[in-house]
């Protein structure tokens, strides 16, 4: 959760990247009026991408990210350069540092193509501009002195004028209305963390009350109750993935059932990829490798979903001798040619740009990917069901 409350995937993330000592570090400080970042001489002072969630004017809650110099050097330097590339798969926008004095170099041309061939918004940005004397800048391009503190200003706003605000996509409110009644069920287990709920069911519950329609939260062996005590039918329930088995059993087949994995995939990725890709799993022979990929880094229980559960259903469902492999956080293999599927998590802790570039990534790869809430939907004979809504 970031700084204000306000999830760090749900902010814009704003990538800066250049060569070794072209003044990344310095424009970050002055474009937050902060010293976030280590100001050296030394070339290769950020050997590693640095995020801080903070709040900018006028682009509001941002994390910025001040990434290793993309001219590194050796052998140590090729994974700097490599992590710096990997951060662009995170970004609303990228800020291209340059030194004003002596313009794009190769490093710089070769990063700015990769930029443009991944679709991200970006602004080459010329440092050190009291050594350059007057120059006029092209399109997407500004001249400033971080040091002097020289069009700073005209750079935040620059920035904000390239991103989007995501205020189009919607976890589920444009599918109800006024006072319609929604179920959340809330599964506390060993896995829930204590004392509260985990984000995606926090977003949706706060998406339902802020569009005026009726939320209920109930765990599992209270559903059938609840439904029993109301006068109408609610309108939807939304479930753990991992209870759609039980859920699916209580809830008559004329009231409209998802997951909070199915929604954040529909809000964030590609929803239709993962429909599309969830019966692979019966087309798992032996010995496939599947990965399993995370969004974010937690404990380990002892049944653990991602690398106990799923995997047992998935064996199970496709009666394949199947091998597995584990991602998790930041971690996203660029070769996957030795898997036959990929399942992801809802994403709930990835930027959308980061879901759809995964999503995307598989897809370029030629391997099937699909997501927890649909494959888990698929294995217990309800995904047409948990899509209905959506159609």
């Amino acid at each position: 959760m970031g700084l204000g409350g306000i999830p760090a995937a749900e902010r814009v993330h704003i990538g800066f990247f250049g060569r070794r000592n072209a003044g990344k570090s310095s424009v970050i400080n002055a474009v937050t009026g902060q010293e976030l970042s280590i100001v050296s001489d030394v070339l290769g002072t950020t050997t590693d991408p640095v995020y801080k969630t903070m709040e900018i004017l006028p682009m509001g809650p941002v994390v910025i990210i001040d990434t290793p110099g993309i001219d590194d050097e050796g052998e140590l330097g090729e994974l700097r350069v490599k992590k710096s590339h990997q951060v662009l798969n995170k970004c609303d926008i990228a800020v291209l540092v340059a030194e004003a004095f002596l313009g794009m170099t190769e490093a710089d041309e070769k990063l700015l193509e990769l930029i443009k061939k991944k679709n991200i918004p970006w602004i080459v940005c010329y440092n050190k501009s009291e050594f350059a004397g007057s120059k006029t800048p092209g399109k997407n391009e500004i001249y400033i002195s971080a040091k002097q503190n020289k069009n700073i200003n005209e750079l935040k706003e620059m920035i904000a004028s390239r991103i989007s605000d995501g205020s189009g996509r919607k976890i589920i409110s444009d599918k109800l209305s006024l006072k319609d009644v929604v179920i959340l069920v809330i599964p506390i287990d060993s896995a829930a963390p204590k004392g509260r709920i985990i984000l995606p069911q926090q977003q949706t519950l706060r998406e339902i009350l802020d569009c005026g329609a009726i939320c209920i939260c109930v765990q599992p062996e209270e559903l059938g109750d609840t439904l029993s005590a109301l006068k109408e039918p609610p309108k939807l329930v939304i479930t753990d993935s991992q209870a759609f088995g039980e859920v699916s059993k209580t809830v008559p087949e004329s009231i409209p059932l998802t997951s909070f994995s199915i929604l954040f995939l529909r809000y964030k990725g590609e929803l239709d990829v993962a429909y599309r890709n969830a019966g692979k799993i019966s087309e798992l022979k032996d010995g496939d490798k599947v990965l399993i990929s995370e969004g974010c880094t937690h404990h380990r229980q002892c049944d653990d979903i991602g690398t106990v559960k799923l995997p047992r259903m998935i064996k199970a469902a496709s009666g394949a001798d199947v091998s597995f492999e584990f991602t998790s956080g930041g971690e996203f293999p660029e070769d996957l040619s030795e898997y036959s599927l990929v399942v992801h998590c809802g994403g709930c802790m990835l930027s959308e740009r980061e879901v759809k570039y995964r999503m995307n990534h598989a897809c370029d790869c030629g391997v099937p990917i699909t997501n927890y809430g649909a494959a888990l939907a698929y294995m217990n004979g309800i995904l047409e069901r948990a899509m209905e809504i959506f159609k």
